[in-house]
C-alpha cells in the first residue's frame, strides 16, 4: 500500500483528542512503586455471608462464561457466554432472560454505557469489538484491530471506549460517535483489564506481564504514569476501582491475592489471599463489599472498612469465576457454565438480606 500524504493527515487526525476536549486526568506523573513490606495472612475458613436465591436456566451450551455488566437504569444485566460465542440479556428485575444474543464468537468483555445507548463487547474469534444497540438488542457496527480483545472501559468526558488487547499488548480506543478506532496506545506488555477512574479522570490499564498498572490520559490518549507491583501481586489482570474512596482493588492471577491500592499515596494498604487465579471482581457500593471470582471456583467476598478489606467467608461453585452485583437490590450473580449438564445463572442474596 503507498502511503500517500493525504492518508497520513487522515490519521494523525484521528489520532487527535476530540474538539473541545481538556485533559482532566489527575495521576500523571513519574514511575513509582507500589510498595508492601506486611505479611499476607492466612486464607479464611468461613463461609461466605450468602444465601442461594435461586438458579435460573440459561440458553446455549454448557461452556465458559467471561465478563459481564449491568445497566442499573433498565436493569438488564450483559453476560458474555464466551464458549457460546452468545451474548445472554438478563433483566434483573423480572428475573427472566430476554434475549440470547448470537454473533459474539469467544466473546470476552462487556460493557454497557448508558448514555451512548450502546454496549460493547469482545468478540476474540472475530477479533473485533461488537457494538450492541441496548434498545433494540441489535448488533450496530463491528470495530476490527485487537488480536485478543478482553477489557473495557468508557471515558465519558471524551466519549471513548477503551478496550484491552491482551495478546496484542495494546490498548485500543474507539470514538463512541463514530465506532472508529482513533488510537493505538502500546503498552509494553500484555494487557489485562482496563477501569476508567471517576475520581482522578484518568484510565487504567493492568500490563500483567510487567506487573504494573499502567495510567492513561484519555484525552491524549497515551500513558502519563506507571504504577509496579512487587511479588504481592503477581500477574495483575482483574481490578476494579472505589473511586469514591480513591481506592483500586488489584488482583494479582499468579499470587492468588488482592491488593488494595491507595490511588491517592499510590501505596498498597493492604495484600490478602483469594482463590488461585483471580478473574472478575464486582463491588456492591451500599454495603461496601467486594466480590472477587476466581478460576479455581472460589468467590471472596470482603467489606471495605476505613481504608481496608475485612474478608467475610469464601463461597466455592464450579466454574465461579464471573461475578456482577445489583446495588440496588444487593443480589449477586453467578453465571456457572456446567450445572446438570446445563448452564445456569446462580441468583445469590446477602445472608442477612429479606
Amino acid at each position: 500500500m503507498t502511503i500517500t500524504p493525504l492518508f497520513v493527515a487522515i490519521v494523525a487526525a484521528l489520532q487527535q483528542p476530540p474538539v473541545g476536549a481538556v485533559s482532566r486526568c489527575t495521576l500523571a506523573g513519574p514511575p513509582v512503586e507500589a510498595r508492601w513490606s506486611g505479611t499476607i495472612p492466612a486464607a479464611p475458613r468461613t463461609a461466605t455471608p450468602l444465601r442461594l436465591v435461586r438458579d435460573i436456566p440459561v440458553p446455549g451450551s454448557a461452556s465458559r462464561f467471561d465478563y459481564q455488566s449491568l445497566d442499573p437504569g433498565s436493569g438488564r444485566l450483559f453476560i458474555s457466554h464466551m464458549g457460546a460465542g452468545q451474548l445472554v440479556v438478563f433483566d434483573v428485575r423480572a428475573e427472566r432472560v430476554l434475549a440470547n444474543l448470537d454473533g459474539f464468537p469467544r466473546v470476552t468483555g462487556v460493557l454497557a454505557v448508558p448514555t451512548e445507548h450502546r454496549v460493547y463487547a469482545s468478540a476474540t474469534g472475530d477479533h473485533a469489538v461488537v457494538v450492541v444497540d441496548d434498545s433494540a438488542l441489535a448488533i450496530v457496527a463491528r470495530v476490527p484491530g485487537p488480536a485478543f480483545p478482553d477489557g473495557i472501559a468508557y471515558a465519558p468526558d471524551v466519549r471513548r471506549v477503551f478496550v484491552s488487547d491482551e495478546s496484542g499488548g495494546r490498548d485500543f480506543v474507539i470514538d463512541a460517535a463514530s465506532q472508529a478506532v482513533v488510537a493505538r496506545i502500546e503498552l509494553g506488555g500484555e494487557a489485562g483489564n482496563t477501569q476508567y477512574d471517576a475520581g482522578s479522570h484518568c484510565v487504567l490499564v493492568a500490563v500483567q506481564t510487567t506487573n504494573q498498572l499502567a495510567v492513561i490520559d484519555p484525552a491524549m490518549a497515551h500513558i502519563v504514569r506507571r504504577i509496579t507491583f512487587g511479588r504481592a501481586l503477581i500477574y495483575p489482570h482483574g481490578f476494579l476501582v472505589d473511586a469514591a474512596h480513591r481506592l483500586a482493588f488489584v488482583t494479582g492471577q499468579e499470587s492468588g491475592t488482592v491488593g488494595v491500592l491507595d490511588l491517592q499515596t499510590l501505596r498498597l494498604r493492604q495484600v490478602l489471599p483469594v482463590g488461585r487465579d483471580p478473574d472478575v471482581l464486582a463491588f456492591d457500593p451500599g454495603l461496601g463489599r467486594l466480590y472477587v471470582a476466581t478460576e479455581s471456583g472460589i468467590l471472596a467476598v470482603f467489606e471495605e472498612r476505613e481504608g481496608g478489606l475485612l474478608p467475610l467467608g469464601w463461597y466455592k461453585a464450579p466454574h465461579a469465576h464471573s461475578v456482577a452485583v445489583d446495588p440496588a437490590t444487593h443480589r449477586v450473580y453467578l453465571p456457572l457454565a456446567d450445572v446438570g449438564g446445563h448452564p445456569m445463572l446462580r441468583v445469590m442474596a446477602p445472608a442477612d438480606s429479606s
